[in-house]
C-alpha cells in the first residue's frame, strides 16, 4: 500500500485526484491540503511515501514546500504550467503531469512511483525478524534486519553499517530501502540517514540544537541536527 498526500489549492482538482486515485489498487490518500502552511503541518503528521504537489498555490510555490521538508516524500508535480518541467526534475520529481489529468497519464505517474519506491525491484514489506539480501558491486550480503545499526545516503546510492563492524555499499538510493523495511524498528530521521532504534544507547546534546546518537556497534556517534534530534526523541520517549 502507497500512502499518498494530495497537495492543491483548488478544491475540485484535489477531489478530482482524489477520486481517480482511489480506484488505483494499492493506494492509501492519508492527507490533503491547500496551502504551503496546512500542507507542513499535515504531512508531518501523516507521513505519506509520496505526494501529488501543485506547483502555483497562494503565497508560495510547490518547490517552497519542498524545501520545507526533511526529509521530503517522494513528488508528483500535478500542475496546469509546463515550463517549471526542468526545475522539476531538479529536484528529483517523480514526474510532471499537465492538468487537465488524463487517467492514463496518471496511471503511467503511478507505475513511475511504484519504481521509485522499489527501486525498480517487486516490492516485498519484511517483518524484522526477516533477513534482507544487499547486492554490493563485488558481491551480495544477506543480513538479518535486526543486525542493520544504520544506513547513510552515498550520493545517489548508500552504505549500511551492520552488527558484524563492516560496512557495504550498494547501489541503491536510501529511500528505495525505506518502503520495504519496517518501522519501527528502522527510523528515517532525515534526508540521509535512518536508525535501528532498537540499537540506541544513548542520545547526548551537542551545540545549540545538535545532538550525538551513540548506536549499539558503532564506535563512533553519529552527529543529528536539530530535526533529527526532535524525530529521534518522539519515536523512542
Amino acid at each position: 500500500m502507497i500512502r499518498i498526500g494530495i497537495i492543491d489549492d483548488e478544491p475540485l482538482a484535489r477531489a478530482g485526484l482524489r477520486r481517480a486515485l482511489a480506484q488505483m489498487p494499492g493506494v492509501e490518500i492519508v492527507c490533503e491540503a491547500g496551502d504551503l502552511r496546512e500542507a507542513v503541518q499535515v504531512l508531518e503528521k501523516t507521513q505519506p511515501q509520496a505526494i501529488f504537489l501543485d506547483i502555483q498555490m497562494p503565497r508560495a510555490t510547490g518547490f517552497d514546500l519542498l524545501d520545507r521538508l526533511d526529509p521530503a516524500p517522494l513528488v508528483v508535480f500535478v500542475t496546469a504550467h509546463s515550463e517549471h518541467a526542468v526545475r522539476a526534475f531538479e529536484v528529483n520529481a517523480v514526474d510532471y503531469v499537465l492538468k487537465p489529468v488524463e487517467p492514463a497519464r496518471l496511471s503511467q505517474a503511478m507505475e513511475r512511483l511504484r519504481a521509485r519506491l522499489t527501486g525498480g525491484e517487486d516490492a516485498e514489506m519484511f517483518s524484522p525478524e526477516d533477513r534482507i539480501c544487499l547486492r554490493a558491486p563485488e558481491r551480495t550480503i544477506v543480513t538479518r534486519i535486526a543486525d542493520i545499526i544504520c544506513i547513510r545516503a552515498d550520493g545517489d546510492f548508500c552504505r549500511f553499517f551492520l552488527a558484524d563492524g563492516q560496512n557495504h555499499f550498494i547501489c541503491r538510493p536510501l529511500g528505495s530501502f525505506l518502503s520495504n523495511l519496517p518501522n519501527p524498528p528502522i527510523l528515517r530521521l532525515d534526508r540521509s540517514l535512518a536508525i535501528n532504534a532498537q540499537r540506541v544507547q544513548r542520545i547526548e546534546r551537542s551545540g545549540a540544537h545538535g545532538s550525538k546518537l551513540w548506536l549499539e556497534g558503532l564506535p563512533e556517534p553519529v552527529a543529528l541536527g536539530r530535526a533529527a534530534t526532535a524525530r529521534l526523541r518522539s519515536a523512542v520517549a
